[in-house]
């Protein structure tokens, strides 16, 4: 049952959205503003006839969107059709209970000392200042 009406629910979602691009808008981002049908209808027949349309797809659409709402909530945790009841999460791996112990350092040890920076070269006929090279 759930699935059938939510196939025809999916129908009047695809048939209320072309309905409504086909309409003309004001705004220019409607299909049927252009005259290209060549008078098929009446101005006046067919914004009857889209309203219309419009009205009675949007209150289908608002009925199956309530049924399917309602039968989801009726069928309770058993139902695996639902969205949000995916496969759960594996439980978090056990943390160890204490730390691996850190390495001790002998009593006497002294840190190393840094190295020293290399000497800077001496001034050469190449590194002379004010020859040309």
């Amino acid at each position: 049952m759930i699935k059938v009406l939510l196939v025809l629910h999916v129908f009047v979602t695809l048939a209320l959205i072309g309905v409504i691009l086909i309409q003309r808008s004001e705004g220019g981002l409607g299909l049927g503003g252009s005259q290209s049908m060549g008078g098929f209808m009446t101005g006046r027949g067919t914004a009857n006839l889209l309203t219309r349309a419009t009205a009675i797809l949007g209150t289908a659409f608002f009925v199956l969107s309530l049924a399917l709402a309602l039968l989801y909530k009726g069928a309770g945790q058993s139902n695996n059709a639902a969205i949000l009841n995916g496969p759960s999460a594996p439980p978090p791996a056990a943390a160890p209970a204490s730390p691996a112990p850190l390495p001790q350092t002998p009593s006497g040890a002294q840190p190393a000392a840094p190295a020293a920076p290399p000497p800077p070269a001496p001034p050469g006929p190449a590194n002379a200042p004010g020859t040309a090279q």
